[in-house]
């Protein structure tokens, strides 16, 4: 049955393994969709469940299927103590999954995360899987946040995000557009691996370092920036073509850190300034938005163009989630939730697998 108003658990994992967002959300239709964000909470992956997930890629196929399951059932179990501990009453859970392979190129997205045992295990309906459709009709199957972009963040002239990768959503000729711009704390916590950090903290290694000219070069001419949108990254891509770069210089992670925070913000201010809209505000969401020092140079870059807008720490943190679980939404109302004009499918569709708990 159609609703105006939903309560909806919305899970999302992403490529900067960086943990598993919960989103308890609040969606009323009025004359747009209103939305609020009860509850939320990330959950910390440990060491070996990270590197289980950051590994995910090379497994066999019986072992991934193996770990799809038990990680689908790892989803639930979480999913479960949650509304435990909040005593919610929810419509269904959303959940993304976990991506392990994105090649649209060749018709493949696989995200983890099976939508059954994760039904079983909380006890509520599930809603996920929600790139393959667009993929099975010549989409990239991403980015899709921008669904919610346009229905929730409207204001904004461009919509941000920063996490494993920078994607960027506006309206273009009538028409929401969206795409991959490059590689963000993906690339910054593989440095910051390197002195087994997880992370840069607000960007202040970076700040310490300097530019390395060669590195800045060679990350810039890479031949993904050449390419029309839509287009989408995945993390073969970053092992195929980034993680060479880093790999055969020898500098410091100050120097690295500092020379990718420009890479990142000179490829932002240049997707931004490309549409020739001026005086225009950019939402920017995602972890990347803690980095004070990558949103100081994205700001530098764009001073006659925009001004860069840091929202509260809730969107800041739970976007995402909180747009899959709008995308379950517009699912469980039949409603598209992939935008042709963002992925390059054929048409809009309402993307998204049904799963009632057994």
């Amino acid at each position: 049955m159609i609703k105006n108003e939903y309560k909806v658990i919305g899970l999302m994992s992403g490529t900067s393994l960086d943990g598993l967002d919960i989103a308890y959300c609040h969606f009323k239709k009025e004359n747009g969709w209103v939305f609020n964000i009860l509850e939320a909470e990330s959950i910390d992956y440990d060491q070996d469940f990270k590197a289980t997930l950051k590994n995910s890629i090379d497994l066999k196929t019986v072992e991934l299927l193996v770990l799809h399951n038990t990680y689908g059932t790892w989803l639930g179990e979480q999913v479960h103590h949650f509304i435990k501990k909040h005593n919610i009453a929810v419509d269904f859970v959303a959940s993304h999954g976990h991506t392990v392979h994105h090649q649209p190129e060749i018709g493949l997205t696989y995200q983890i995360g099976s939508g059954q045992h994760l039904a079983n295990a909380s006890g509520q309906k599930v809603i996920c899987d929600f790139r393959t459709g667009d993929v099975a009709i010549g989409g990239q199957g991403a980015p899709l946040v921008p669904i919610g972009d346009r229905l929730l963040f409207g204001s904004y002239d461009f919509c941000l995000n920063l996490g494993g990768i920078s994607n960027i959503s506006f309206e273009h000729n009538q028409q929401r557009v969206a795409y991959d711009i490059s590689p963000a704390n993906m690339l910054l916590n593989f440095i910051c691996s390197k002195i087994n950090l997880e992370y840069d903290k607000g960007g202040q290694l970076a700040k310490s370092g300097s530019v390395n000219h060669n590195v800045l070069d060679a990350l810039n001419t890479l031949a993904y920036y050449q390419l029309p949108f839509p287009k989408s990254l995945g993390y073969e891509w970053f092992v195929e073509k980034v993680i060479p770069i880093i790999e055969n210089t020898q500098d410091t992670v100050e120097n690295l850190l500092h020379t990718s925070v420009h890479h990142i913000a000179t490829q932002i201010a240049k997707a931004v300034i490309d549409t020739q809209k001026k005086n225009s505000t950019v939402l920017v969401t995602g972890g990347g938005a803690k980095n004070d020092f990558l949103i100081e140079i994205l700001q530098q870059k764009l001073i006659d163009f925009g001004k860069v807008v840091i929202p509260e720490e809730k969107i800041i943190d739970y976007k995402e989630a909180m747009v899959f679980a709008l995308m379950g939404v517009l699912r469980a109302r039949n409603e598209a939730n992939c935008l042709s004009s963002v992925t390059g499918a054929e048409k809009n569709s309402s993307s998204g697998v049904i799963y009632d708990p057994l």
